[in-house]
Formats: C-alpha cells, structure tokens, sequence
C-alpha cells in the first residue's frame, strides 16, 4: 500500500492539490485546466474585443469571466466588472445590476451615486451603511421603462472616464432577454411567448448595449454569456443584428490529458490514490470532458471508496461507476437541466418534437434524415414543419446537444446520450420500426 502510493505520488509531484467545489463557478486555487484560454481571453480583451463567451452548459463559461476578472484586478491595469443578471428580468432591473457591481471601485461607486442622486435622496440613512438588497430596492423603484436608458448612458460615461479602461462582464444576459421577451415566468410557464412588446423592449435594450459598447470603444469592453445561448434568442425574436458588435469565443471541453490532471489533482486533494490508467479510464469514459461532468465523476469515485473503506480507486471501478452512479438517479438529477432547458428556447410543440428527436439519436444511433421526415409525420398540426425542424436542429447543436456527422446526426457528449437513452428509451418506438402511412 504505502509503495503504491509512493509510486501514484511520484508521478504527480508537481501537481498541487485541488478540493472540490459544489457551487456555480470557480476561480482562484479550485480553478483548473484553463490557462491557454484564459491567456487568449485577455488577450482579446486587452485589445478591445467585445466578446460573446459560448460554451454548451457546465463548461465553465462563469468560472472563466470570474477567474480572468480575478487576475485583471490583481495586474491592476484594468477595472473588472462582474454583473450577474440572473435575476434581472427588465433592462431597468439590468441597470441597476450593472450599478450595484460598482460598489467594490470606491471613485466609480461615487460617480455611479450621482447618477441617481435624485433617487438615492429618499433614503434617509448613509447609503454606506445599507445592505447591497435594501439599495438595489431603493434604485429599482426609481428606474422604469422610461429612464433607464438615460441612466444608462451617464453610467456608461462614468465607466469609459474611469482612471483605467473597465471591463464589464455581463453573465446571463440571454436569462435576461427571455424574461424580457416571454415574461418573468418563462421557465416555468410553457406557454410563455414572444410578445411584440418584449421584442421591442428586447431589441431596444440589445440596440442600447451596442451603441454604448461602439461608442466607448477602448474604454469598456463588454463580455457577455449566459447558461442558454444568446444568438438562438436574437434570431427567434428577429433581432440578431443588436449583436453583430461581439465576437464569439467558444469555451471547448477540456482535453483528455487535463481531465485526467484534474481526477488526479482532487485525489491529492483528498488523500486518495488513483493511479494514472484509473485517470485515464475516467477521461476515456466521459470521452467529451466537461469539466462539471469529470468533477461529478470523481465525486462518485470519492463516494465509494468511503462505503468501501478503502482509499485506493481502481480502473475496475469506472465502468461500474459509470453505469450505476454517473446514470442512476443522482446523476439524473445533475443532468435533468438539460431537458429543462429546452423549454427555454423550444416552446410547446418544437420542444416536444425536439425531445422526440434527441430520443431518436440517442436509442436508435445517428439521428438521420429518414427518420427526421418519419418522426415529422406525426406533428400534422406544425403548419410548417420543415421550417420549424431546420430551427429546432439548429438550436440543438448550437446549444451542444447535437452535432452533424455527414448527413446525420449524433450526441456531442456520450454521457448526455447514455443518460438521455436511459431517461427517455421506455415505450419509445424508434422511427425505423414505425409503421409506413
């Protein structure tokens, strides 16, 4: 045993322990396995790219602005702005969050009170003694539909005359949109649409962001991402060309080498030993290595060496740890997201019939164009069914559920499919097996 550990240990020296971290995002010590992107992202930022950050869901798109905002205060040279707008549903509400991140820049957060002297005036007590919820009431009860563009722009003006250029890193901007274009309640009403009225507030707050992001140029760089994809939104809603000023930066899975650092880096951190070939089988298994997805493995690892007692993880474990724990209940729950955020973008029908096609890819192989057109014939009451699946093939591989092989179609992660096929696969008549009409 102490041999074997000795051994393990040897071969991984030089990497530094990494604890686990069961929040949103990571920065800091947990952080790992990004150093190339991260270079690249600051290098575009540096150069004044307005950035639109994708990645299919638990890549670490919210850890790598927090990480890059973390390192751009400590070189110094520039201001990092972190704006959550998750809970944003109005472009009124996204004002006040830009306003509130300027609260930890003493001389911004200064200039930011003068914008909304006349409203802050109501408060009777040291805007510095209140508790960051108790000022974001008080500026949200001053903004409405009518103001906060003006505001806006006087807190855009601040930000470009700031003592260094500032970068403003807008995370969940697409939440924001969908709740301007379909209501408050989008995620959890089914039959949320579109309105007119929210296209319009929606295109003119993405009209804003443009124009100020043009305007300041070289002075406030604006980064934005979000859990769903930005662009399947604008185009849903007619309004791409709000976003034509950012440029994409795709945030790949990790390689197989740094999934297999990273097993072995939690190991160290819990005093467990894997061997490298026990790395290797995890990062093989997984094949597409999500980060979330390789730390939910080690977990599960972690997991049964404390039932059985024992703190050496074998390679015979993976597969069993896989089928059982990765694709049981508990993982179920870690991956139910990604049906439920379906609804996000695909409403009623053109959700159901993209669930109907991911169930087809994942049971029956390649999702191809045969059974595309079979799978069609059973929505008659889609007036143009050929439109709407051309928009529902397009959201799924955007979105990193789908990608094209030839002409077919196939999983871009082998655990969403084995999950997706275990879910989904009882009852389910794949379409070579249907009846002819």
């Amino acid at each position: 045993m102490l041999d074997l550990k000795h051994n393990c240990f040897k071969q991984i020296r030089f990497m530094k322990p990494l604890q686990q971290s069961f929040g949103n995002w990571v920065d800091g010590a947990k952080f790992w396995g990004r150093e190339p992107e991260i270079e690249l992202f600051s290098a575009k930022v540096r150069a004044g790219a307005h950035l639109l950050l994708t990645a299919q869901r638990r890549m670490g798109k919210t850890s790598l602005m927090r990480e890059a905002a973390r390192r751009i205060e400590i070189e110094g040279d520039r201001i990092p702005l972190f704006v959550d707008l998750q809970k944003a549903a109005s472009p009124a509400d996204a004002i006040v969050e830009l306003s509130l991140a300027t609260r930890h820049y003493a001389p911004l957060w200064a200039k930011t009170k003068s914008v909304f002297g006349n409203i802050l005036t109501s408060i009777r007590e040291n805007v510095e003694t209140l508790q960051l919820n108790e000022v974001s009431v008080t500026l949200r009860a001053g903004l409405n539909a009518g103001n906060w563009a003006a505001k806006g722009d006087e807190l855009f003006v601040h930000l470009a005359s700031a003592e260094k250029p500032v970068v403003l890193l807008l995370d969940e901007l697409p939440l924001l949109l969908l709740s301007i274009l379909r209501g408050r309640d989008f995620a959890t009403d089914p039959s949320a649409q579109i309105t007119s009225e929210g296209r319009a507030a929606a295109n003119s707050f993405m009209t804003w962001l443009r124009a100020c992001c043009l305007h300041h140029q070289n002075r406030v760089t604006v980064v934005v991402s979000g859990s769903v994809g930005l662009e399947p939104i604008l185009r849903q809603a007619a309004i791409s060309a709000s976003a034509n000023h950012l440029q994409a930066f795709e945030l790949k899975p990790w390689d197989q080498p740094t999934a297999q650092g990273c097993i072995q880096a939690l190991a160290l951190g819990y005093d467990l030993i894997i061997a490298p070939e026990t790395a290797v089988a995890v990062a093989r298994r997984l094949d597409y290595c999500v980060p979330h997805h390789v730390q939910m493995f080690f977990d599960h690892l972690k997991d049964r060496c404390v039932r059985e007692r024992t703190l050496t993880v074998p390679a015979e474990w993976v597969d069993a740890v896989y089928e059982q724990e990765m694709l049981g209940v508990r993982g179920h729950v870690e991956l139910s997201h990604y049906e439920e955020r379906l609804g996000w973008v695909l409403t009623g029908s053109k959700k159901i019939l993209a669930m109907e096609l991911l169930t087809e890819a994942a049971v029956a192989g390649p999702l191809t164009e045969v059974a595309i057109a079979i799978v069609a014939r059973g929505y008659p009451e889609e007036p143009k069914i050929w439109e709407a699946l051309r928009e529902i093939i397009w959201v799924l591989e955007h979105d990193g559920y789908l990608m094209p092989v030839a002409k077919d179609y196939t999983f871009v992660s082998p655990l969403l499919r084995d999950w997706w096929r275990k879910r989904h696969s009882l009852g389910y008549i794949p379409a070579a097996q249907r009846p002819a009409t």
